[in-house]
């Protein structure tokens, strides 16, 4: 799980027997679940949801290595990969402890938007540099635009 010690955020996912699919594994969209939740608790450390923002996903998508099986637990590591103005790229690792393996990636190009307008809007700076100190903290440094 080394791949791990460079992702600041690491959520630990208990993969349920209603997770697989008819092919007996699990079914892709659960992935993006799994992805979310790594998300929603970086964004968590971040006190993202005590600010006049939202962040709305733009584009994501997952690359498959290997197919999943109940029973297992993933470890998703969620990291920011790059910052914008107003969006940022973020970067996760799905590790299975059954497979002792990577067995994904994805990405999820986050947008903020202001809570009442919906309209685009800059990275407020205190968010920013949470950002910044929270990668900081597992020796990740940041390409800013």
């Amino acid at each position: 799980m080394k791949e791990l010690s460079v992702y600041p955020v690491v959520y630990k996912q208990t993969v349920a027997w209603g997770d697989m699919d008819a092919f007996g594994h699990v079914n892709n969209v659960q992935y993006y679940r799994y992805m979310e939740s790594a998300r929603i608790s970086y964004l968590m450390a971040l006190n993202i949801f005590d600010q006049e923002i939202l962040t709305v996903v733009a584009s994501s998508q997952c690359k498959y290595l290997k197919p999943v099986f109940y029973p297992d637990v993933l470890h998703i590591g969620a990291r920011i990969e790059e910052l914008r103005n107003s969006a940022f790229r973020m970067h996760y690792v799905l590790w299975s402890e059954t497979q002792n393996q990577m067995v994904a990636t994805g990405e999820a190009v986050m947008v903020c938007v202001d809570k009442v307008t919906a309209m685009k809007l800059n990275i407020p700076d205190a968010i920013r540099q949470k950002i910044i100190e929270l990668e900081q903290g597992v020796g990740h440094s940041l390409i800013s635009h």
